[in-house]
């Protein structure tokens, strides 16, 4: 009436029917509602059974919702929910709220409904399991799983119906931010596989379930979704204690042994302890005893050069400084702090083994251990958990996994994220709060750190600050690692003390492997020194054809200590020759035309050859990764990298960073 003025609604729409009869208008509906009839029409047969479909399953989801709203007899309701089920699956309507639609209706009917038997509320999970397959559950229904996980961990619908849908949920993007009620299903779900006979065997096949039985994971997702609801599970277990706001210990507070724990209070359900005074009080007697050239205190190996005490002051400055202090340096700083514990109630530790051994896993899978070792570098825990003995001691295996990984990418994520922050290469050093092993982890972290870490000269400096004292006891442990440390500490001149240097002689001198390495470091230093005071020529060109064994015997021949061009082009040297050309304090001009000459050679020749003037990279196998070094070669004014896998954004960076550089060849490549 009156051309459609007024609106219908579909509650009064009685019948929905496609015209059909003998000369009737194309593409035609007929609406029947009180009163009349409606003609809507479409412009083709495509568009018409759409509209169809769609007043039809409005019309019935009006139906259900009416019906499901107040429920009478619960058999009834479960023949209503299979029907719209049914309903839902065979519809020919291609959108999200289709499937959405009857989740919410079942989600509001079991949110008002709190009186329904265990026995009701698994026949509902059985009947709207279909519709899982596809669909995330809606929040309401998120909570709903979340109890009955809690309270039916063994029930089958747990295995049979929940395994699908948290499978879907960790395939798929998730933003848990948007979406916490499926992070939160998620993890009660893996908390209920744990309560299974087998425990962590099922859990442990659910998470291979997950990787697949290849090499290779095909699911890109999966990985940051599981490490999203392990770091969200960990934090939970602290969480009543970190929302204690009078229990809490503050940065400061840890840092100054959590004096003021009498002061709070101590019912709690997470309670922080710390070591007795008589304790305490034995431990300085046990240092005062070793007080000799090399300075021990405590089980945790902190050990110092008595007359190097300049990190002590910066120690004690920031100690008096107000501003919040670093977490890890905090946690190191108090022996108090460092033995300290955390109770956690028996819920909270069911939970933080369940997801620490969760962790474990994930790391040893080789494929996804470099992204895992990178959403872990900036550690993403609360204080807390760093300051809990059985937390770092299990997270140990995952960072153990992490430094034997020879891949570069995997273990230079035990380096802090950034610079002026700490990583856990720090926390589980001597003198961390996580070392337990009398720095046997600290040494092998130190051994692979070494033979991949390209700032060499820069790392060896960072031990030399801050962690010398270890060094140079587990060199007189006979380690032959730190040997090798202190070795390369001499040999690159990183010690400027004199006292300090025979700190680390006699150290070195201690053991039998020490002296030998001194000895052969002595030797190399005085041939050096002779091949300098010869001199010899200026000027050298290997032929074609010489390798890195021919580079070494020459250069170990002869005296080369005035050597300033050297040309290696058209050769089959590598970057294995870098520990030689090294040795060539007064090379300004390097060609290596042609040659096999990579990233890591060049690397090691940016921390040592700063005085190089001229550079041939032409046809050379280095990237990005190696040329940003070469920023630091201040004296460069030319530099040849044709043909080179050289980007624009590196080649702006370089000159940037080179002020000096006047000639640059950058032909036949993305810089072009």
């Amino acid at each position: 009436t009156g051309y459609m003025e007024n609106s219908i609604s579909y509650s009064a729409i009685e019948d929905v029917q496609l015209l059909s009869w003998e000369n009737a208008p194309k593409y035609c509906l007929q609406l029947t509602i009180p009163g009349g009839t409606v003609l809507l029409q479409a412009a083709n047969s495509y568009l018409r059974d759409q509209w169809f479909h769609s007043l039809q399953w409005k019309k019935k989801i009006y139906k259900y919702k009416k019906v499901l709203s107040n429920p009478s007899r619960w058999e009834v309701v479960l023949k209503e929910i299979r029907t719209l089920v049914d309903m839902a699956l065979t519809s020919p309507l291609q959108d999200d709220s289709i499937h959405q639609a009857p989740l919410e209706i079942v989600s509001k009917l079991l949110s008002e409904n709190n009186n329904l038997t265990t026995q009701d509320h698994e026949s509902i999970i059985v009947a709207i399991a279909p519709l899982l397959e596809n669909n995330h559950p809606p929040p309401d229904l998120c909570e709903f799983f979340c109890k009955h996980c809690r309270e039916r961990p063994r029930s089958m619908v747990v295995i049979e119906v929940f395994t699908p849908v948290v499978q879907r949920i960790l395939k798929h993007n998730m933003d848990f931010g948007k979406c916490p009620r499926l992070r939160l299903f998620t993890q009660e779900y893996i908390l209920s596989l744990n309560e299974l006979n087998a425990g962590m065997e099922v859990v442990k096949k659910f998470i291979h379930s997950m990787h697949g039985p290849t090499g290779q994971c095909p699911h890109p997702r999966v990985l940051p979704n599981l490490v999203a609801v392990c770091l969200a599970a960990i934090y939970s277990c602290y969480e009543e204690f970190i929302n204690s706001r009078d229990n809490s210990p503050s940065l400061k507070e840890i840092r100054n042994g959590c004096q003021q724990q009498c002061d709070r209070k101590p019912n709690l359900p997470l309670r922080l302890l710390h070591t007795s005074p008589d304790l305490v009080s034995q431990e300085a007697t046990l240092t005062e005893s070793r007080l000799k050239p090399v300075i021990v205190t405590s089980n945790e190996i902190h050990v110092e050069v008595e007359r190097n005490n300049t990190a002590n002051q910066k120690m004690t400055a920031s100690v008096g400084n107000d501003s919040e202090p670093n977490l890890i340096d905090c946690l190191m700083v108090s022996p108090t702090c460092s033995t300290m514990s955390i109770e956690l109630s028996a819920q909270a530790d069911r939970i933080l083994g369940c997801y620490v051994e969760i962790l474990k896993m994930l790391s040893d899978y080789d494929d996804w251990r470099p992204a895992l070792a990178s959403l872990l570098q900036p550690i993403p825990f609360p204080k807390e958990a760093l300051a809990h003995e059985k937390f770092t001691k299990e997270l140990k295996y995952v960072i153990q996994r992490f430094a034997e990984d020879p891949r570069q990418e995997v273990h230079s994520c035990l380096l802090s994220v950034r610079a002026g922050k700490d990583g856990w290469f720090q926390l589980y050093s001597p003198g961390g709060v996580a070392c337990d092993d009398d720095g046997e982890l600290f040494a092998s972290m130190v051994h692979i750190l070494m033979g991949s870490c390209y700032k060499t000269k820069k790392f060896l400096l960072s031990l030399a600050e801050n962690k010398l004292g270890p060094c140079m006891l587990l060199a007189l442990r006979g380690n032959q690692t730190m040997v090798e440390i202190l070795c390369l500490m001499l040999e690159y001149n990183i010690i400027d003390n004199n006292d300090t240097q025979l700190q680390i002689i006699s150290t070195l001198e201690s053991t039998d492997v020490g002296k030998r390495m001194y000895e052969q470091l002595c030797e190399r230093q005085r041939e050096l020194k002779e091949l300098q005071r010869k001199g010899g020529p200026t000027r050298l060109t290997l032929p074609s054809k010489s390798t890195d064994a021919d580079l070494a015997r020459l250069l170990s021949s002869g005296s080369f200590g005035n050597l300033e061009n050297l040309s290696l082009a058209f050769t089959n040297v590598t970057s294995a020759c870098a520990e030689h050309l090294i040795k060539l304090p007064s090379l300004k001009q390097l060609n290596l035309w042609s040659t096999q000459f990579g990233d890591a050679g060049l690397r090691l020749l940016s921390e040592h050859l700063t005085m190089l003037q001229v550079l041939n990279l032409c046809e050379t196998p280095v990237t990005d990764a190696g040329l940003l070094a070469l920023s630091s070669m201040k004296s460069l004014c030319s530099l040849n990298m044709n043909s080179t896998k050289l980007s624009a954004d590196t080649y702006e960076d370089l000159k940037a960073k080179l002020p000096n550089l006047k000639e640059v060849d950058v032909r036949y490549t993305e810089a072009w």
